[in-house]
């Protein structure tokens, strides 16, 4: 009698793998709990996976998650049309949008540059940002990109491209954490703050 290459469990455990910061114990001890004792809670991952992989797709404008051809901040009147944050994910869209201090519209990239792993301006989709950023009027944009070596040099592709174009380029601020102790702070965040005081 011939026998599965992969057993459902192991097949299980590696898909749960995928996730970020999921390793082999975090994906045993997933999948045990689902199978054991939330069968009815698995049933409910897997229709949900399988409806939002149906539904959700990208904004025709901004890139983001959306179940229609614009998402709502997109759709959204009252925002600020003049002002345009260039976030990496969909996740940072909505960080940024939790803290209720931009009206303004997004774009993003769906990543950062990366040459070693052969993510190039194109494949986040820099020529369709300077194209909206003259055709809607934008007057500042807003570099939200993180602060690691690959979003960095996002964020200066970016500034170089948009310099020529009379569009006005900030970049977040980077300093010195609210409520934390001077004495605790990495050295180049202290460094940064310093230089970046206002």
């Amino acid at each position: 009698m011939a026998t599965s290459d992969v057993h459902p469990l192991d097949d299980l455990i590696q898909a749960l793998r995928r996730l970020p910061g999921v390793g082999i114990k975090s994906a045993q001890r997933m999948a045990y709990q689902l199978l054991q004792r939330d069968r009815e809670g698995a049933q409910q991952i897997a229709r949900a996976l399988d409806t939002a992989l149906e539904a959700v797709q990208h904004c025709e404008q901004c890139h983001t998650f959306t179940v229609g051809r614009l998402c709502a901040i997109c759709q959204d009147e009252s925002r600020d049309t003049a002002r345009l944050c260039v976030v990496e994910t969909p996740a940072d869209l909505a960080a940024m949008e939790r803290t209720g201090a931009y009206q303004g519209r997004y774009y993003v990239l769906m990543g950062r540059l990366s040459p070693l792993d052969g993510i190039g301006p194109r494949d986040l989709g820099l020529p369709e940002l300077l194209e909206r950023t003259a055709q809607d009027g934008v007057q500042e944009v807003i570099l939200a990109t993180s602060f690691t070596a690959e979003g960095e040099a996002t964020a200066h592709a970016i500034s170089e491209a948009l310099k020529s174009r009379g569009v006005h380029v900030t970049r977040l601020a980077r300093g010195v954490p609210v409520g934390s102790e001077l004495e605790y702070v990495d050295l180049g965040t202290i460094a940064h703050a310093l230089s970046d005081r206002r």
